[in-house]
């Protein structure tokens, strides 16, 4: 009882000392001045200016830092400057330990707000920052504080309750994010988001400090936007990183390529007419043996580094195919599996030749191959080796897709020049497609203009139902996405082949009129 006597005689010594100290009191002082020299006279007013000094003093030196902290806000949003907001969690950190109590900080990012700044505008975008601002502050507690972390993050920072286990801060965390993720509207345009989440209870927090424990909520948040979107992730000590050097990850990453320990991993795609299997892109993952299965974010810096990419792509080919040969031995029909490359593999004068090797030794056919390009690199003009490579794979008979359609501004006379065979439509332009007209109307000029080319398109990153369905009902020829099946290694995707054949085959269909 006690404890929670001082805790409201703190907040409300902040919030009088706040008032008495900033702008609306200094507005009033000439009139306080005034009115006390019109009722005491002289000596009222002596004692009044005395007296003024001394409460000013006395209230910044109550809870100074607190004052400072509310203060330093964002003009727009109302929400704490990243300095004001470290400092608080530091004050709430403290206070937690003080009293026995629990908190947690969380750490919110808007996925893909480059896209949203690029397609929708400066103001639209800052409409989204204040939104998002406002929407949190709004979810939440008087006594909670939000700030801001970065351009397009944000920080939570809990006030010190009895009881707070990791249940309810998943709960606090997706509450939160629906609330973010909600359309928002600027001059009539609907303006989808999707949000990734990082926490850190405050007795998981690495060290006994503020600083350490918000910083740990940014590592969560930084696994949560690896792993996918709108993902949430709770800190684990597993998440910092490790002491080695750069030298010393170039080493381990050189060894576990050579051991055998980054290996392609698959994920299906699939007709939405029929919705067979049309193929699957292999995606390398790393199966570390501390750290857990980590995406290519976590090393391809160092491959590339080390000069090891065309190293990769060889191995990723390899097991592609050998994974090609897997599904023909089983029976099951997969027609091709796509295969990742970059600039610096597409340079390779012998590219051609090792392909040509790698086929003729699986024994399969060239168009059981597609060869995923960036759209990036067609349209930055590639130099005469690209070229030559791409149009030689072309003509050899592999497949051509063309990856992340729509961020890299390729030409319509790039993707004739390249013969390109599919374009792969980029998650940006797929997110809420089911929700937003404007999203429908950007993937219906993409097929359009793909139909009148006469190449197939792929919608990458669809996650729900409603996704699937627009897509299918607009025209799109293939899916793929956390919705269908995440990547799996390749001793589950017999398995998974099964299920979803039997799953075509429970569907019930119309024949002649009659079911």
């Amino acid at each position: 009882m006690v404890q929670r006597l001082e805790a409201k005689l703190f907040r409300w010594a902040r919030k009088f000392s706040i008032v008495m100290s900033g702008p609306p009191a200094l507005a009033f002082l000439p009139a306080i001045c005034l009115a006390t020299f019109w009722f005491g006279g002289e000596g009222a007013l002596l004692i009044c200016a005395a007296a003024i000094p001394i409460a000013y003093l006395f209230l910044g030196g109550f809870h100074g830092p607190a004052a400072s902290l509310l203060l330093a806000r964002e003009g727009i949003t109302g929400l704490l400057q990243r300095t004001a907001f470290e400092e608080l969690t530091n004050q709430v950190f403290n206070r937690t330990e003080e009293l026995g109590w629990k908190s947690a900080t969380f750490a919110f990012a808007i996925e893909d707000f480059d896209e949203v700044h690029n397609r929708y505008g400066k103001a639209a975008a800052d409409q989204v920052i204040a939104r998002t601002g406002e929407r949190l502050i709004a979810a939440l507690r008087d006594r909670d504080s939000v700030g801001v972390l970065g351009d397009f993050r944000f920080g939570v920072c809990l006030d010190p309750v009895r009881h707070l286990d990791l249940e309810l801060c998943i709960q606090m965390a997706g509450r939160l994010q629906r609330v973010i993720e909600e359309p928002v509207s600027v001059d009539g345009t609907v303006i989808y988001i999707s949000v990734s989440v990082g926490f850190c209870q405050q007795s998981r927090a690495p060290e006994k400090d503020g600083e350490a424990w918000l910083q740990a909520a940014s590592t969560a948040l930084s696994s949560a936007i690896r792993r996918g979107p709108s993902a949430i992730r709770a800190f684990s000590s597993k998440m910092l990183p490790q002491p080695e050097n750069s030298n010393a990850l170039m080493e381990e990453v050189t060894r576990a390529l050579e051991d055998g320990q980054i290996t392609p991993w698959f994920q299906p795609q699939i007709s939405t007419d029929t919705g067979e299997i049309t193929g699957f892109e292999a995606l390398a993952r790393w199966a570390h043996p501390t750290r857990g299965v980590l995406n290519p974010a976590d090393f391809l810096p160092a491959l590339e580094r080390a000069e090891l990419l065309e190293r990769l792509a060889e191995l990723m080919m390899y097991h592609s195919f050998a994974a090609l040969k897997v599904w023909d031995t089983a029976g099951v029909k997969v027609p091709q599996i796509g295969v990742n490359f970059a600039g610096s593999e597409l340079s390779n004068p012998r590219l051609i030749e090792k392909i040509t090797w790698e086929l003729d030794r699986f024994d399969l056919t060239p168009d059981r191959l597609a060869i995923e390009i960036l759209e990036t690199v067609v349209a930055s003009a590639p130099d005469d080796m690209i070229t030559r490579n791409i149009n030689a794979l072309g003509k050899l008979g592999c497949r051509i897709d063309l990856d992340d359609f729509g961020t890299g501004h390729a030409s319509i006379a790039s993707i004739r020049r390249f013969s390109v065979n599919r374009i792969k439509i980029d998650r940006s332009f797929v997110m809420k497609a089911d929700r937003d007209p404007e999203q429908q109307r950007m993937i219906s000029a993409i097929l359009t203009m793909a139909e009148r080319l006469g190449v197939e398109t792929l919608a990458e990153g669809v996650e729900t139902v409603g996704e699937h369905v627009i897509l299918a009902q607009l025209g799109c020829d293939h899916v793929q996405g956390f919705g269908i099946a995440r990547p799996m290694p390749i001793e589950q995707t017999l398995g998974w082949i099964e299920s979803h054949c039997t799953k075509l085959r429970e569907v019930p269909r119309i024949m002649d009129g009659k079911p």
